[in-house]
């Protein structure tokens, strides 16, 4: 087997078996970036130094006979919207070109403290916002299966340099289905954990209420060792949680899976449609059982998601006035023309658009009519997920409508771009843990499944996800 085939686990046991180092193991994926990423464009920044000196702290580790922790020499990537002490951080953004990082990440000092590799930043449509990786200021990130295609987004280049054999895993974030969606483009399996479940200190804000810190990996297995790391607690974080051992014991002839009827909607690919059933199909084969239920609220999602999205985005991207840090254009004749012309010229057109709406729904005489309803949309979402959990273990969905599509076929129409994410947007806004797990090909393009699981059961649907492999 080759080393890029190879599960955390068989990579573990390889270097405990000295049948490689872990700086060969490094020294093999910083070739393979090499040669491949010139094409893919996954990677915004490269940090050989660093990612040599950590598989050399494993190969220490090894020599003098201690025991390996849990990550231990495992070569990994970083999205550029996450903080790595000392590395450079540009949200996919102009405004950031320059940014260093002054401290790592809760999550980034796990893995670290966890013995992960880090190989490098990977890049993003700018600052999260996007569907498709086309929005980065840098360049477009490609999909390894198709590179005329994207590799799905925000966190395209997280999936695509998994896809792409680049690393072993990725971390990636998810606001409306940005590890799901690239996930299941890119044909790779992508956990978006429940609110509050990982921390988000040292995660570039978009959207505060929506935005999670997850894991892209080749396998469940994988994904379930990645969480089992960053998962937690942490005092930087007030919205993060400490999580028990989730329960992860069923019997698959007990296992009641709900599948929503309004996700059969005008526009989805009627192969991707055809796939996602083969694949409930199969769980009913193996004895679970299979109930209809009804979302009723999930029509407005994509347009409450739009209109919350876009206002906390609007709050948090004001720190970036050319001022504290990051891009600044002084050729401004006063203070507020230095403001304007750096967030005009730092900012791309899609999150200037976003900052526009979101401005635009919290002003006075707006705020009711828009924002506050859509608030109050969202817990109705979330009631209708409640009320479903009464009836199911668990709920199965297509991931997107559509394989990835063309590199430009969207990017001129922001509505066909968000309707990329119209099966994805209701977890976000419930709060809730979800997997995408490729299950199949349309069109020789894979397609993901989406498991949608109660609050804190990552471990229960990390586990439905499994079965489907074995």
């Amino acid at each position: 087997m080759e080393l890029k085939d190879l599960t955390i686990s068989q990579t573990q046991e390889g270097l405990k078996k000295k049948e490689f180092s872990a700086v060969e193991l490094t020294e093999y994926y910083l070739d393979e970036i090499e040669k491949k990423d010139r094409d893919i464009c996954a990677f915004l920044t490269v940090v050989k130094d660093l990612a040599l000196s950590q598989a050399e702290e494993t190969d220490e580790k090894i020599a003098e006979d201690q025991d390996l922790d849990i990550l231990s020499g495992i070569p990994c990537a970083i999205k550029d919207n996450i903080l790595v002490d000392g590395i450079k951080c540009t949200a996919g953004s102009k405004i950031l070109e320059k940014y260093v990082a002054p401290y790592n990440a809760t999550v980034v000092k796990k893995l670290k403290e966890n013995g992960a590799v880090i190989l490098g930043k990977t890049n993003l449509d700018e600052f999260a916002m996007g569907s498709s990786t086309e929005n980065s200021a840098f360049f477009i990130t490609k999909n390894p299966n198709d590179l005329n295609r994207v590799p799905g987004g925000s966190s395209g280049g997280s999936a695509a340099a998994v896809a792409g054999e680049m690393c072993s895993f990725a971390l990636g974030s998810d606001t409306g289905g940005s590890i799901r969606q690239p996930a299941s483009f890119c044909g790779v399996v992508g956990l978006k954990p429940t609110y509050g479940a990982v921390s988000r200190y040292g995660l570039m804000a978009f959207a505060s209420s929506l935005d999670q810190i997850g894991p892209l990996t080749k396998t469940i297995e994988d994904c379930k060792k990645v969480f089992s790391v960053i998962r937690g607690k942490d005092k930087m974080d007030s919205t993060s949680i400490e999580l028990k051992e989730g329960n992860s014991d069923f019997e698959i002839k007990n296992l009641k899976i709900g599948v929503p009827k309004e996700y059969s909607v005008k526009g989805m690919d009627p192969e991707v449609e055809k796939v996602v059933r083969e694949a409930i199909k199969k769980y009913e084969g193996m004895g679970a059982k299979i109930e209809e239920i009804t979302l009723p609220h999930t029509e407005y999602a994509l347009a409450c998601y739009y209109i919350i999205a876009p206002s906390e985005a609007s709050a948090n991207l004001a720190r970036y006035d050319g001022i504290k840090y990051g891009y600044s254009d002084l050729q401004g004749k006063d203070l507020l023309d230095v403001y304007l012309q750096s967030r005009e010229n730092g900012f791309g057109a899609e999150v200037r658009r976003r900052i526009m709406l979101g401005t635009y729904t919290l002003s006075s005489g707006y705020y009711d009519a828009y924002y506050l309803r859509a608030q109050k949309v969202r817990t109705l979402i979330k009631r209708d997920f409640e009320k479903a959990f009464q009836k199911v273990d668990v709920i199965f969905t297509p991931v997107s409508p559509t394989p990835a599509f063309k590199i430009g076929e969207k990017i001129e129409d922001p509505l066909a771009m968000y309707l990329s994410d119209i099966f994805t947007v209701s977890v976000n806004l419930a709060g809730l843990p979800a997997v995408s797990l490729p299950v199949g090909d349309a069109s020789g393009l894979p397609v993901g499944l989406q498991i949608i699981g109660k609050p804190f059961e990552e471990d229960k649907i990390l586990s439905i996800g499994e079965i489907f492999k074995k």
